[in-house]
C-alpha cells in the first residue's frame, strides 16, 4: 500500500495502523530527513520516496517505486496536504495554486498513475478531506475550495472506477491533535481546550483515529462501500 504525506500526522499514523495489518507500506514524503527521524517508530516491511506530489513525474515515480518494491498497489492513501488562512483579499496567487498543486493536483495525479494496478488488484483508494470541504470554514476559503474538490473527487472516481471494481472513498476529519494543529495553536495563542469546546463531543481528535476510519474504509469490511465520505470530527458537522 501507498500512503502519501506518510512521515507525520494523519498519514504516519496510517502507515502505522497498515503496517500492524500485515501490509507492505511505501511512505511518500517531501524530506527524507523528516522520514529518518520518525522510521524508528515504524515495524514491519516499509520504504520510503522522496516525492512531490506536485509535480506530475514523481506522482508517476511514487506508483513505479511500489511495483518495483512490491509487486503491485493494493491500497492507496492520499494523505499528503498542506493547511493555509486567510481572507480572500490576502489571498495572493502562489498560496493559492500551492494549496490547490498539494491538495487537488496531487491526489488526482497520484491516483491517475495508480489506476491501472489498483484494477489488477481491485483495490482501494482513500482520499483525506477535512470537514471544511463540507461546510467551509471561516477566514479559510481556499483551502476550504481544495477539500471541496478532494470530495467531488472521490464521489466522482467511485462512479468511474466502480466497475473494475477499485473502492474509492474519503475521509473528512475536523482538527486534529499533530504538530501543525500544535503549531497553528501557538501561533495564534489558543489552546487545545480552548479548540475543544465547539466540538460536541468536547475534545479534538487524534491522528490514530482518523487513521482507524482510513484503515476501515479500505478493508474488505467496508467492501460495499464506495463513494462515502465519513466524518470523523467528534459531531461538529452534525
Amino acid at each position: 500500500m501507498i500512503v502519501t504525506g506518510g512521515t507525520s500526522g494523519i498519514g504516519l499514523a496510517t502507515a502505522k495502523i497498515f503496517l500492524a495489518h500485515g501490509f507492505n507500506c511505501l511512505l511518500v514524503g517531501r524530506s527524507r530527513e523528516r522520514f529518518d527521524k520518525i522510521k524508528s517508530e515504524l515495524a514491519g516491511r516499509f520504504e520510503f520516496v522522496s516525492a512531490d506530489v506536485r509535480k506530475v513525474s514523481d506522482c508517476d515515480k511514487i506508483i513505479s517505486r511500489t511495483i518495483e518494491l512490491f509487486g503491485g498497489v493494493d491500497v492507496l492513501v492520499n494523505s499528503a496536504g498542506i493547511y493555509g488562512e486567510g481572507a480572500i483579499t490576502s489571498t495572493d496567487e502562489n498560496f493559492f495554486d500551492d494549496i490547490f498543486a498539494t491538495n487537488v493536483k496531487g491526489t488526482f495525479f497520484v491516483t491517475r498513475a495508480a489506476v491501472d494496478e489498483l484494477c489488477k488488484t481491485h483495490g482501494a483508494i482513500v482520499n483525506v478531506a477535512s470537514d471544511a470541504g463540507i461546510h467551509g470554514n471561516y477566514f479559510c476559503a481556499a483551502y476550504s475550495a481544495s477539500k471541496g474538490a478532494v470530495v467531488a473527487l472521490t464521489k466522482s472516481l467511485a462512479l468511474e472506477l466502480a466497475s473494475f471494481p477499485v473502492r474509492v472513498n474519503c475521509v473528512a476529519p475536523a482538527d486534529i491533535l499533530t504538530p501543525l494543529t500544535e503549531r497553528q495553536l501557538k501561533l495564534s495563542g489558543s489552546t487545545v481546550a480552548e479548540l475543544a469546546k465547539i466540538y460536541p463531543l468536547g475534545r479534538i481528535g487524534t491522528a490514530e483515529e482518523v487513521a482507524a476510519a482510513i484503515y476501515f474504509l479500505a478493508s474488505d469490511s467496508a467492501s460495499f462501500i464506495t463513494g462515502a465520505i465519513l466524518t470523523v470530527d467528534g459531531g461538529l458537522t452534525a
